[in-house]
């Protein structure tokens, strides 16, 4: 039983350490995205001699890459909190991994010495009955 308990423990923690994985990529790529609209609104420009309209047109579209980084900052905050609490939960899983694991090391201990004593047993009564016969 307590086998299965730590089989299932082992499991958990694979399938935490995709999702946690999984979240790191998409921070990674937010962070990327944000790199790439952070250097588009730097190089954004328009002609030295052209309409005022230009200019407005230019802010509009910086305004609307500035909202959208707004944006994936919100996400990569949530995603950070979801990796936090996948790292907590990873943390628990191993500890109650551990503990089965010192557990079925105990029962293998215990174990072990039921079949050494049963075997010295054995062999006791096989060397008294060897002195009776003899």
């Amino acid at each position: 039983m307590i086998e299965k308990l730590y089989d299932l423990k082992k499991t958990q923690i694979d399938r935490k350490l995709v999702e946690k994985g999984q979240l790191m990529q998409q921070i990674d790529a937010i962070e990327t995205e944000l790199t790439i609209t952070q250097t588009k609104i730097n190089t954004t420009g328009v002609q030295p001699h052209g309409a005022i309209s230009d200019f407005a047109i230019l802010q509009m579209h910086k305004n609307s890459m500035k909202q959208h980084m707004l944006k994936l900052e919100a996400k990569k905050k949530q995603l950070n909190k979801k990796h936090e609490i996948v790292v907590q939960e990873l943390i628990e899983l191993q500890k109650q991994s551990e503990q089965f694991n010192y557990i079925l090391q105990e029962e293998r201990k215990e174990k072990i010495k039921l079949a050494l004593a049963a075997e010295e047993e054995a062999s006791s009564e096989y060397m008294q009955s060897k002195y009776i016969r003899g």
